[in-house]
């Protein structure tokens, strides 16, 4: 595996993420071309008849009206609320699999990047990803997604501890919580250890790798499993000292990296997966194996006196997903490293605005804590 401190060359196809030419290819949302035997909906159609649809496994086309969907989609949720219990967190994650399920038998047409529907919002994303391909069919939630991601892309997002606003490209997590955020920036302006080069594992858009750059340190070298990722990242950088400072890998953890370096940021999903990942949900679960390859990688990345920083939070204790937690495993069975530090910050009380039942959320806590490896000399 190559460190791209250069530009990257990258395509826009979905199906494979290395073609044969060794280039760099992105996701998206894969294109229908293919027939598909679909129920027409417009306005005349009820929105109950249409969710009747979508729960038998039928699939449904809007033809009329961007709103028209909204509206079937709003009749779902209501349907499925009454299905689940929505004051539990359990109840919340199984209320999303399902709506997910049968909101995407619900289908929109795409003719020249432009969504055929009336009054349907301008999605920037349908030109710069499908360049390919003029008329095919996504599903309504898959519209919803670039829609939003083309306006957090477009108006940018601010972070507290960031002097400028991060551009997150579409398929790559951004945060909208900033607690561990703070706790890693407060740690950094303490550290008195060496700046030279440290690694950022999963950089996805960014936000730890600018955070260590503005605290002086030389290079980064930052890892993503996600393609977007690491394209999202070099466009964001082009043009600018970022560019010479965060050099870009496409792999899993380390990438098959051979360098040591002084500091390893790890900012690892904090729910345990419980069905197959898309490559967004891999940025908030995390598969049986992630934590167990990482220490094992880890300690061959680390310089004697480095440090491993870990940012994580007791949500799936608290909410009775699972009873274990990977860091505390590892110290208590792995025989690799050892706490320098642990460091807690609770997370703020939802918003009232909410619509989501969050009350697990005043036991919450998000930490960071700092490994050393276990000298065995």
């Amino acid at each position: 595996m190559l460190w791209l401190a250069n530009k990257i060359k990258y395509f826009w196809v979905m199906e494979e993420e290395i073609d044969s030419s060794g280039l760099l290819q992105i996701n998206r949302p894969r294109p229908i071309v293919e027939e598909m035997e679909m129920i027409s909906c417009d306005k005349n159609m009820h929105p109950e008849e249409a969710v009747d649809f979508l729960a038998d496994g039928k699939n449904v086309l809007i033809e009329d009206y961007f709103g028209t969907g909204l509206q079937v989609l709003k009749e779902l949720s209501v349907r499925l609320k009454y299905k689940f219990d929505g004051s539990t967190f359990q109840g919340q994650r199984e209320y999303r699999e399902v709506y997910r399920e049968y909101s995407n038998h619900l289908f929109l047409i795409i003719d020249k990047n432009k969504l055929r529907v009336k009054k349907s919002p301008e999605i920037g994303w349908l030109q710069t990803l499908y360049p390919d391909v003029e008329n095919f069919i996504l599903s309504f939630p898959q519209v919803q997604g670039l829609n939003s991601s083309w306006q957090w892309h477009e108006n940018g997002v601010n972070i507290p501890m960031l002097r400028n606003k991060i551009k997150p490209f579409y398929g790559v997590y951004f945060p909208n919580r900033f607690e561990h955020l703070q706790l890693f920036d407060n740690w950094l302006k303490r550290y008195e250890g060496a700046k030279k080069t440290a690694i950022d594992v999963g950089i996805g858009c960014g936000v730890l790798a600018l955070q260590m750059t503005k605290y002086g340190f030389q290079k980064v070298y930052g890892t993503d499993t996600n393609p977007n990722a690491i394209v999202g990242m070099q466009m964001y950088m082009e043009g600018t000292k970022l560019a010479r400072k965060i050099d870009l890998a496409h792999g899993s953890l380390f990438a098959d990296n051979k360098k040591k370096t002084e500091l390893i940021v790890f900012n690892p999903p904090w729910l345990p997966a419980t069905q197959d990942l898309d490559q967004l949900d891999e940025a908030i679960y995390y598969p049986k194996d992630l934590f167990s390859n990482f220490f094992e990688e880890a300690v061959n990345h680390l310089t004697k006196d480095g440090r491993l920083v870990m940012l994580f939070s007791n949500l799936a204790k608290i909410t009775g997903v699972t009873e274990t937690h990977p860091i505390e495993e590892e110290l208590a069975t792995g025989g690799r490293f050892k706490k320098s530090l642990l460091l807690h910050k609770k997370v703020k009380l939802a918003s009232k605005d909410t619509k989501r039942n969050q009350n697990w959320r005043e036991e919450e806590v998000v930490e960071l804590w700092v490994l050393e490896l276990i000298d065995k000399e």
